[in-house]
Parts: structure tokens; sequence; C-alpha cells
């Protein structure tokens, strides 16, 4: 009878490591005693029943458990996004844009930080949308309207208008000014500055032998009062339209002095060289700066022919009458439409010279002189060159010790004069507004009204209907002349 010799099966690990290490030995022992063996019985693995859910059992279900502690069991992502998120985090060292398909360029551009450096964004990156966000993190009210509905061009004007604003003088870089303009040069429009800091004043240092306690110990050095010369800048600025500057300070507190305030023979000097060299200059506004009448000689000199200049603003100064003698000049040797010279210190004399200029300019189209004291003598030299000025349509004079007589000539030369529409002469002895608060008779003031209302009718019909109001000459053409 033969013996079959079978071997256990044990479940534990060590067990059947045992049992296994015990199979040879009963092997030898069968065939020393002449018994055979047959093969060991195969026991089959355990059948799984049908419908058996694998995750119900924690043993029969494999896990895998990540290093990444970010890992997820959420679908990995597309081939494509992984790309986008690697740009985006290396776009500083290595910028790809343009090779990129249109649909992955807008989402490269939404995922970008608006604080990247601005070598790498200025000539790269013209979406609107990102320069929008630029703005808004950085300053809380933006008015885009005002810069054309450009959010890259106001960015770049505000940012270099705050440089200049915080420039000081014989500390701060002017690479710091210079450096920007590769990248702004092609956007920036207008330069709108209210604020030019001086250089900083240092103490004196002690003189030898003097222990006294008598004031020199705080006396300081008084250095050149110069500001930050603009016409580097300026030269660099191919597209620049406006400038709009004041030579002050903002916000001085206790550390208030007159010579914060001062517009030096210097800086006027720079500023004339300046705006005559920008052939593209449109506007031009210095105000609030103490400009006395020598300073608007030297300026005014340098805007004579100027091939752009379409308004100047020199209002908020101490100009008097020498100084306007110069911008009657300038209303004959220019293109100039818009002339601001209010609180101003322009009299009588000075009144008769932009009214002799304004007899015989074709380009004026407005003149402010509010709030400064011409009186009737020069209130009535103009109102006689609005009897011969065929272009002006906006005239202000208010404040200006105006009385009857300018009042009455005025009434008379508007039935006359077609093209003036508006004009104010609050603030004086005569008044539109409330008889009772003025001197001026009725009659004066209504024959004034009906005669802008009628200016003003006259020029709606003409925008109406152009061609209706064309003069012979136009309407024959030169090969064709009247008579």
């Amino acid at each position: 009878m033969q013996e079959i010799l079978t071997t256990p099966i044990i479940s534990a690990g060590s067990r059947s490591l045992t049992a296994t290490q015990d199979w040879p030995s009963a092997t030898g022992q069968a065939l020393s005693s002449g018994h055979q063996l047959s093969k060991p019985s195969v026991i089959p693995p355990p059948v799984k029943p049908r419908g058996s859910n694998p995750k119900s059992d924690v043993y029969l279900m494999r896990r895998i458990i990540a290093e990444d502690a970010e890992w997820s069991l959420a679908i990995v992502p597309l081939l494509t996004e992984l790309c986008i998120q690697h740009i985006v985090k290396n776009f500083q060292n290595n910028p790809i844009l343009k090779q990129l398909l249109p649909e992955h360029q807008q989402k490269v551009l939404n995922l970008l930080s608006p604080d990247l450096p601005l070598s790498v964004t200025a000539n790269l990156i013209e979406d609107e949308s990102y320069w929008n966000r630029c703005c808004v993190q950085r300053w809380p009210v933006c008015h885009v309207e005002d810069y054309g509905g450009r959010w890259k061009r106001m960015f770049f004007e505000r940012h270099l208008e705050n440089l200049l604003k915080h420039f000081i003088p014989g500390t701060t870089d002017p690479a710091v000014i210079l450096d920007l303009l590769p990248l702004c040069r092609n956007y920036v429009r207008r330069i709108r500055v209210d604020q030019f800091l001086p250089p900083v004043r240092l103490p004196l240092p002690p003189r030898k032998g003097d222990q006294s306690d008598s004031g020199s110990e705080g006396e300081m050095e008084e250095p050149a009062t110069d500001h930050y010369q603009l016409g580097d800048l300026v030269a660099g600025l191919s597209q620049l339209e406006e400038l709009d500057l004041v030579y002050g300070v903002k916000d001085c507190g206790m550390n208030f002095e007159w010579n914060l305030f001062l517009f030096t023979y210097r800086d006027c000097h720079s500023l004339a060289a300046t705006v005559k060299a920008c052939n593209t200059l449109k506007i031009f506004r210095l105000t609030r700066s103490k400009v006395d009448d020598d300073k608007a000689r030297i300026l005014i000199r340098s805007l004579l022919d100027h091939p752009a200049l379409e308004e100047l603003d020199l209002s908020h100064n101490l100009i008097g009458d020498r100084g306007v003698r110069a911008a009657a000049k300038l209303m004959s040797h220019s293109r100039l439409r818009v002339l601001n010279l209010a609180n101003n210190q322009v009299r009588a004399p000075g009144a008769q010279s932009l009214a002799h200029a304004l007899a015989h300019n074709t380009n004026l189209l407005s003149l402010n002189l509010r709030l400064n004291c011409i009186e009737d003598e020069g209130g009535q030299a103009l109102a006689h060159a609005l009897q011969t000025n065929k272009c002006l349509t906006t005239l202000h004079l208010g404040g200006n010790e105006l009385s009857e007589p300018t009042a009455t000539l005025l009434s008379q030369v508007l039935s006359v004069n077609t093209t003036l529409t508006s004009i104010n002469l609050s603030c004086n002895h005569i008044g539109l507004f409330d008889l009772r608060l003025s001197d001026v008779a009725q009659e004066s003031e209504y024959l004034i009204g009906q005669a802008l209302c009628a200016n003003r009718e006259a020029a709606r019909q003409r925008a109406l209907n152009p061609s209706h109001f064309m003069s012979p000459l136009i309407a024959k053409g030169p090969e064709n002349p009247v008579g």
C-alpha cells in the first residue's frame, strides 16, 4: 500500500516557510523506507463568487500611495494645459507668446502676473485685458476714457508721471527714467506732472572756531534749485502731443518754503528748448508756476512758428502786459486755436495788444482772460476787434472790472459778428445772470443774449448743411471766379 505524503497548507507566511523546509527531509525518509511518493496534490485557488465587489475587501484591492502630496485621483490634465502652465511659470526668463496659437496665447495672457518686469512685457504684450489688470491692481481709480480708451497707454503714461513726480535731482539716478524710453516711446502721448521736487538741501559744515549758538548751526546749504530737465525724455517720445506741467511741491506740510515753488531761469530755458524741439506737441500747459513776464517771453519766443501747437495755457501765473504782448505776437505766428491767460496780471495795455492781433487772426477759437484787470479800456478794445474777427467762438472776460460802456459796445458789435457763440462776463459790474447785482442796462443785456442765440443757431445750421453756407469763391472754385 502506497503512502502518500501531503503537506498542509498554512496561511501564515512563517508557517508556510517551515512546511516547505520540512519537505526534503520527509521525502528522504520516505525513500529510505522504500515507500513510493506521489506528486503533491494541487489545491485550486478559491473561486470568486459572481457579482462580488473587490473594493469591499481591502485585501483584494490594489492600492497606490503617491509620494507627491498634491497627487489626486483626478483625471490627468491635457498635455496642452501642462505646457501652458509651464510657459506661464517661466515667462519671465523665457517669454513665449507669439509662437503659440491664438487660443493658447489668450490662455497664457489670462494667467500671467501683472507684476512681471516691463522689460519683458512692454514690447511683447499688446492685449488690453492684461494691461487692464495691471492698471486696476496699481491704481484704485482708472478713467481709461481720458487715455483714448487704451489701457496700455494709460499704464505707461501714469507710470512715467509717477517717476517724474518723485524724481529728486542729485539723488535719483536719471537712468531710472531714461531706461523706460525704449519701452514706452510708442505709447505715451501726454505727460501730466503736477509736482517737481527740488534738490535736497544739506546742512552747512560747522565753521572752525565758531562756538556761538546764534543760529549758524541751523543754516542750510543753498544749492541750485533747478528741477528735472525734460529735454532728453521728450526728445525720445515720438508720439507726445500734450505737456501739462506744474512746478511746485504737493503735501509739503511743515516743510513749506517758497523756494519749493520756484521756476528757475535754467528751468525756463531748458523747457523752452524742449518744447521748441518737440514738433508733435499740440497742447502746452504751464500753470501755477510763478511764470513772470521775462520767463513767459522766453517760452513764447520758442513757440513762434511751431508747426503743431494748437493750445497754450499759462493761467494762474504772474504774467503782465509785456508777457501778453509776446502772446499776441504768437497768435500771428502760429496756428494757435486756444489761448488761456486766466488769473494773471493783464491790464488794459495787454488787452489792447491782444485785440490788435485778434482783429486780423484767422485761427483762434477760444480766448480766456478771466481774473485779470483789463477794465473798460481793454474790454472795449476787444469788442472793437470782434467787428472784424471771423473765427473766435468763445470769450471769457469774467472778473475784469468791466462796466456799462463795455456792455453797450458788445451789444452793438454782436449784431455784426456772427461767429461768437459764448461770452462770459460774470463777476464784473455787468452781469448776464442777475440785473439786480449789476449796473448794466436791461436793453444791453437783452441784445447781447439775443445776438449770441442767433450766432449759436447759425453755427448749428452750418454744421447741419455746410455746403449751403459755402462762400461764393469756394462754391465757384478758383477756376470759375465770381464776376
